[in-house]
């Protein structure tokens, strides 16, 4: 049983996956070789606005679904369908001159991708139990790493044989797979002590978010969540122009973060999956998140000394496993923190707050480092990797003797 809701789940975040891994590291390639200016392809990422501003459909999603098809698949279906036909539409964007169709075709796959992503969170809220989540999470932040992967990656590589239409087709047949996969599976409503009314009105929807976000503790876990990667967001975003900046070249770039750095982050999102599944959930972040501390000093002590391959390789092994492994604990706890009620509205409040955060540090990486140095910068994300420690204290502390699955 386990299996089959792991399974599903997978194939439903690698769809996810797909449009904002190509918009990611694909588009911008595109947009440059069509000419589009740098401040124009730095513009281009409010494409991905869907994905902050998700939390809008997290109330229709849970107030409204069909019982025949069931609550989140009525959901589900349609929007494959969608996605499928945005990449479609994509596919016949003429190669020359059809930028405006092209950026208005991935802010479509977007849209479509990113409420998806609100009912299947819904929907993983809905099967797993408490003692799956950890396995869960590992379906949901692999799977979707893999779909980026290979609308990014494997996809684009293979362009170059079958054309940027056959990008987007082979994007729209791996999507309609999915959508196959999800017309066969019957969901279920839970059952036991997981089974709860579903809103009966928009109003029920929103007056459930605002008993969950009053419940103590709320406001330690909002700041928890906010801050929980400012550091290795501070420290990530400019470590490929340090990288530069040390006369790396690119395909040594490009071989330990685009295939090496992947694939131990993948590694490591299992690791934190495990961890999650066999110990408490709070312990399980607060073990990874000490050794992602460890992994960012790891990049400040390389600005500081020679940055060789092996030290380089090293350090980049360690911060990407690490990393994924809290990524992963944390998505699980904060599953565990959700109001079934309003499953796919509740957790994506905590996902949109997680967003928001990494976005922040992003945003201030690089006037941090040109005001003063990569070091300089690399040392205060791990001061504030190590900080972050302790949250986990009052954290634990409003929690205690609270059951955390509502």
């Amino acid at each position: 049983m386990l299996t089959r809701k792991l399974f599903i789940l997978w194939v439903l975040y690698f769809v996810q996956g797909m449009p904002f891994g190509f918009q990611v590291t694909a588009l911008p390639v595109y947009l440059r070789s069509e000419g589009v200016s740098l401040t124009g392809i730095g513009l281009a990422t409010v494409l991905a606005l869907p994905w902050v501003l998700k939390l809008a459909w997290g109330p229709p999603v849970d107030r409204f679904g069909s019982r025949r098809l069931g609550r989140r698949r009525s959901w589900i279906l349609p929007l494959q369908a969608a996605l499928a036909a945005s990449c479609v539409a994509a596919a016949y964007v003429p190669a020359e001159g059809g930028v405006r169709l092209l950026l208005l075709a991935v802010l479509f796959m977007n849209l479509f991708a990113a409420t998806m992503d609100v009912a299947v969170d819904g929907l993983a809220v809905d099967l797993l139990e408490p003692g799956e989540l950890g396995y869960g999470n590992i379906a949901q932040v692999v799977g979707y790493k893999l779909g980026m992967l290979t609308g990014g990656g494997l996809l684009v590589w293979a362009s170059e044989s079958i054309g940027r239409q056959g990008l987007f087709f082979a994007m729209a047949g791996l999507t309609l797979l999915a959508l196959a996969v999800t017309a066969g599976y019957r969901e279920r409503p839970p059952e036991g002590a997981r089974a709860t009314a579903a809103p009966t009105s928009m109003r029920a929807v929103l007056l459930a978010l605002g008993q969950a976000v009053r419940l103590p503790g709320t406001a330690w876990l909002f700041v928890f969540i906010a801050t929980y990667k400012l550091g290795e967001t501070l420290a990530d975003t400019m470590f490929r122009p340090f990288l530069v900046d040390a006369d790396y070249d690119a395909g040594d770039i490009g071989l330990w973060l685009g295939t090496w750095g992947v694939a131990f982050s993948i590694a490591g999102s299992l690791l934190g999956g495990i961890l999650a599944s066999r110990m408490d959930l709070l312990g399980a972040v607060a073990l990874t998140a000490a050794l992602r501390a460890l992994a960012v000093g790891g990049e400040w002590w390389l600005s500081l000394v020679e940055p060789t391959l092996p030290r380089m390789a090293a350090v980049v092994s360690a911060e990407q496993l690490f990393g994924g492994a809290l990524t992963t604990a944390l998505f699980a706890y904060m599953m565990s923190r959700v109001d079934r009620r309003i499953g796919a509205t509740h957790f994506t409040l905590l996902a949109t707050v997680e967003v928001l955060g990494k976005l922040a540090a992003s945003w201030a990486s690089g006037f941090i480092t040109d005001a003063t140095s990569y070091p300089t910068l690399f040392g205060l994300a791990t001061v504030l990797a190590v900080a972050f420690l302790a949250l986990l204290v009052p954290l634990r502390r409003s929690v205690e003797g609270q059951s955390l699955v509502i």
